[in-house]
């Protein structure tokens, strides 16, 4: 890794930089694919298929036999370590309910608030290099306790056309029924417009590479939302004394293997820390059987030692970490001034790892800074808020007024209209 030395403030963009890809030449491929499904539907979701993954399918959505006899092939222990991380995320989630508010504005004047589910969304699940189950429960556990009545997963094949076991049963568990063997641009594509297999929806959850990532964004401008931009992983660790070398990193390959486009950092104020570090960093990596994985991004990635706390957390909120870990001796300082993170890990004893599986937060984050403007995936992610209001004879004639007042200066007089009519009308009653 990169080691720098107390770099200038100037010199913090370009130091911070993420490994991505110039937007413009992974767009030109997007718009492409979107063109083809858009009209061509399930043949073009084949070809695609077929020229990116190297797989002929005669079908993209997975019978039911299929979905069924999936869990046989998952070791029990897998089973149970998935039923646990559920639970746990079925409790964090549900906490985060919140019921209606109502507040009367001024007299006669009754304003509310309710959430209601999206009706219709797409989740995306990595395959790739690794097969993400643990994505499934960080998008259909909340999913499920909105009440989104369709929900659609899409994920690769691998080479011989089909899912890893463990996602089809994670999903099945999750009471999702409709999965499509489907991955990359043309399943972010297939959700977007609908075929003749795959439902259009409403909004698109879940991460992926950098294709994936435009695509989502090109599917916004087709009227569909999607969660973040959610790219490529990445970690920033703050770390000082108090912490244990190994296990800073140990964490940060955790989020090295992941991809070679990944990106580790560690911010410290201690420059013999980076030596230990990186120490580490050697040893653990040779155990590895992703390393070649986990080099590239390490190559990607970078030590910065920085002169004191001040300079440190600043750095950390300019970077806007996707996964933020604390293990500093001042832990107070640094939460309180967090202002861009997807989230934090604090302590020697909270890796990143807990937040991907089982701990019960969402590991669905803002990646390439993004953290500084969006927030992960919530259950709120799965609804809207819809505001409503009733005024009563009597409220409307106190606050119609003012209205009024406000609709002349704009010169709107047709909502000045839709006011002084009942106005008049009431008056004349009186």
């Amino acid at each position: 890794m990169k080691k720098v030395y107390n770099p200038p403030m100037e010199s913090w963009e370009n130091l911070l930089q993420r490994p991505v890809q110039a937007f413009s030449e992974v767009e030109a491929v997007a718009r492409e694919v979107f063109e083809a499904v858009r009209r061509d539907g399930d043949t073009a979701i084949g070809n695609y298929t077929r020229k990116f993954d190297g797989v002929e399918q005669e079908t993209l959505e997975l019978s039911e036999s299929e979905i069924l006899n999936a869990g046989k092939e998952v070791p029990i222990a897998l089973r149970k370590a998935i039923q646990t991380a559920k639970e746990n995320i079925e409790k964090f989630h549900r906490a985060q309910r919140t019921g209606r508010i109502t507040v009367e504005t001024s007299p006669g004047v009754q304003c509310w608030q309710e959430k209601r589910p999206i009706d219709k969304v797409g989740l995306y699940i990595p395959g790739g290099t690794a097969p993400l189950f643990s994505t499934i429960l960080m998008l259909a556990i909340p999913a499920s306790i909105a009440g989104c009545r369709e929900v659609v997963l899409c994920s690769p094949p691998g080479k011989e056309g089909q899912l890893h076991p463990a996602i089809i049963y994670t999903a099945h568990l999750c009471g999702i029924r409709r999965i499509f063997k489907v991955g990359g641009i043309q399943a972010i594509a297939g959700m977007t417009f609908g075929t003749q297999s795959i439902p259009r929806v409403f909004k698109i959850f879940g991460p992926g590479n950098q294709y994936v990532t435009v695509a989502k964004q090109l599917a916004t401008t087709f009227g569909v939302a999607i969660d973040m931009p959610a790219g490529p992983s990445e970690l920033l660790v703050a770390a000082d004394h108090t912490a244990d070398p190994e296990f800073v990193a140990s964490d940060l390959l955790s989020q090295a293997e992941h991809g070679t486009d990944s990106q580790v950092v560690l911010v410290t104020t201690r420059p013999e820390l980076m030596d230990q570090v990186e120490a580490a960093l050697e040893r653990q990596l040779d155990l590895l059987p992703r390393k070649a994985i986990a080099q590239k991004a390490i190559d990607n990635s970078k030590l910065i030692c920085v002169p004191d706390d001040d300079t440190a957390i600043e750095l950390i909120n300019q970077y806007g970490p996707e996964h933020y870990i604390i293990c500093c001796e001042n832990e107070a300082y640094y939460l309180e001034n967090t202002r861009n993170a997807g989230s934090v890990f604090v302590g020697n004893y909270t890796p990143e790892s807990a937040g991907d599986y089982a701990s019960g937060t969402n590991h669905t984050l803002p990646t390439n800074g993004y953290a500084r403007q969006y927030s992960g995936v919530t259950l709120d992610s799965f609804m809207k808020s819809i505001s409503f209001q009733k005024i009563t004879a009597q409220g409307i004639l106190q606050l119609g007024p003012t209205i009024e007042v406000m609709a002349e200066a704009e010169g709107l007089q047709a909502h000045k209209n839709a006011v002084s009519l009942r106005l008049e009308h009431l008056r004349s009653g009186l």
